[in-house]
């Protein structure tokens, strides 16, 4: 027998699913006027990094959450400086105009919900080369009656702005604000730029140094000559853009540019780093001492037939190779090259050397490298390719007391008190060194108390150079290291 279910019965339970979904919607709209409840935040202070004057930053996000079930209404959200304020805000899509007194209204957040603030600033140009801090606070209030304010907090700096610069003449810059270049920066053939200690370049995106006159760099231990790029901001909260390759162009000196002398320079995040084209091998195209490229998006030194010298220098992290030499004449010592370039894995050589660059032979007169320290991740970090040896066609290359990864070499002519950085090692490649972070991407090329590059120096080099590039004395211990730094134990 067939049953029907009567029809009061389908009219009650639509009723009690009605009641329920009506209640449902009475919990989600419900608001609550406790004054003991409060929004929580990404962050306990919006922070701005040093910024440029006049160059707006980039948008920082605030997180505004709602943690209770049910929804909190904020009558007001507004700029404490008012009118008067550096900084800028979006609410939930919706500006703080100054013509409003920097103040939005009505906003709700429901239950469990959240909502977004996008906040920027600029910084006035204040004619000073001091860096200056600024504040303010975002203060929201509740219906409750409760008020909270999220702190604001931003430095800046005045910089000059170099569009199309062209030096035809001398000229000396000095310590100061910042020097930023938008597009490139010319030195004339028979000028000479003159950087003195403490000089900062920042370079646009693209933007180089194109010398074809002279580049004096006169930087010190303590005050460095810095080149970088313009990027003052974070890739992500942990990782500023000025830790990353690539943010601008490099150093070129072209053919005609001769006698240019780096001291202290501090060379980091470019595309490349120095180019030397070709040119006279019988005087000294580049001389360079206790300086540093490093996090570099193409080569460190690219050194194209031409004569050049480097004491007390760092090369490291180069997706292309840290040094390339193609003929020419070349001296290092007391260098350390250093290939753990960690953004892609097809990395260069930390040393190519070749008699040949494109389709133009160029002899290689003289490459040495003494007391320097010369490793990679890879199991060989040191290549070459040859044209040809012969009577006719000089191929100098010589290490002598050095440490390096690569093939254990039979050539005791051009092998002279090698120590190899290979598995055998207490602390093999990156092992050797101080401080190796590839998350927040800082490294300390110092070595480790047990590197193999400790004490195997020749001290009549190290009696030449008898500082490392940190002024540490190279003679107050068994013998001096290879590479740039001498071991000097961590302070705690």
């Amino acid at each position: 027998m067939k049953r029907t279910t009567p029809y009061y019965i389908w009219l009650l339970g639509f009723a009690v699913v009605a009641s329920g979904l009506v209640s449902s919607c009475d919990d989600y709209d419900k608001f609550t006027a406790d004054p003991a409840c409060e929004l929580r935040f990404s962050t306990d202070t919006v922070r701005f990094d040093t910024l440029l004057s006049t160059v707006g930053s980039v948008t920082q996000t605030l997180k505004v959450y709602n943690p209770y079930d049910e929804g909190i209404r904020i009558t007001s959200v507004h700029l404490q400086g008012g009118g008067e304020s550096l900084f800028r805000a979006n609410v939930d899509g919706e500006p703080l105009l100054r013509e409003n007194g920097s103040a939005a209204y009505d906003f709700e957040v429901r239950g469990g919900d959240s909502m977004y603030v996008r906040l920027e600033v600029t910084m006035p140009e204040r004619n000073s080369d001091a860096v200056v801090q600024v504040s303010d606070a975002l203060v929201f209030s509740l219906e409750s009656g409760r008020t909270q304010t999220m702190p604001m907090k931003a430095a800046g700096q005045d910089a000059y702005h170099w569009r199309g610069k062209k030096l035809a003449q001398d000229t000396t810059l000095t310590a100061g604000r910042p020097f930023v270049v938008l597009d490139s920066l010319v030195v004339a053939q028979g000028a000479t730029l003159t950087l003195s200690k403490g000089v900062q370049l920042y370079f646009h995106d693209k933007a180089e140094l194109r010398v074809h006159g002279t580049l004096k760099v006169q930087g010190t231990m303590d005050s460095m000559v810095v080149f970088r790029g313009d990027r003052t901001d974070r890739m992500f909260p942990y990782l500023p853009y000025d830790n990353t390759p690539s943010r601008w162009g490099g150093i070129r000196l072209d053919s005609e540019s001769m006698n240019n002398e780096f001291r202290y320079a501090d060379i980091h995040s470019a595309t490349y780093g120095i180019r030397c084209d070709s040119s006279r091998t019988d005087d000294y195209k580049l001389r360079m001492e206790n300086s540093v490229l490093h996090n570099i998006g193409g080569s460190g030194l690219v050194l194209t037939n031409c004569r050049t010298q480097f004491v007390n220098t760092q090369v490291s992290n180069t997706l292309g190779d840290c040094v390339y030499q193609a003929g020419g004449w070349s001296e290092f010592v007391h260098c350390t090259l250093a290939q753990f370039y960690p953004w892609e894995a097809g990395r260069g050589s930390a040393l190519y050397l070749t008699d040949y660059a494109g389709d133009v032979s160029y002899p290689l007169l003289q490459a040495h490298f003494v007391n320097c320290l010369i490793t990679g991740y890879s199991d060989d970090v040191i290549q070459g390719a040859w044209e040809g040896e012969d009577e006719e066609t000089p191929l100098d290359y010589f290490f002598g007391h050095s440490y390096l990864n690569t093939v254990e070499s039979e050539d005791a002519g051009r092998f002279v008190g090698i120590v190899y950085d290979n598995d055998e090692q207490p602390l093999p490649k990156e092992k050797n060194f101080r401080r190796f972070d590839t998350y927040n991407f800082l490294y300390d090329f110092r070595l480790q108390p047990e590197s193999g590059a400790r004490n195997i120096g020749d001290p009549t080099w190290a009696v030449r150079y008898p500082f490392d590039r940190y002024g540490v004395s190279r003679m107050a211990d068994e013998g001096p290291d290879a590479g740039c730094y001498e071991y000097l134990p961590a302070e705690p």
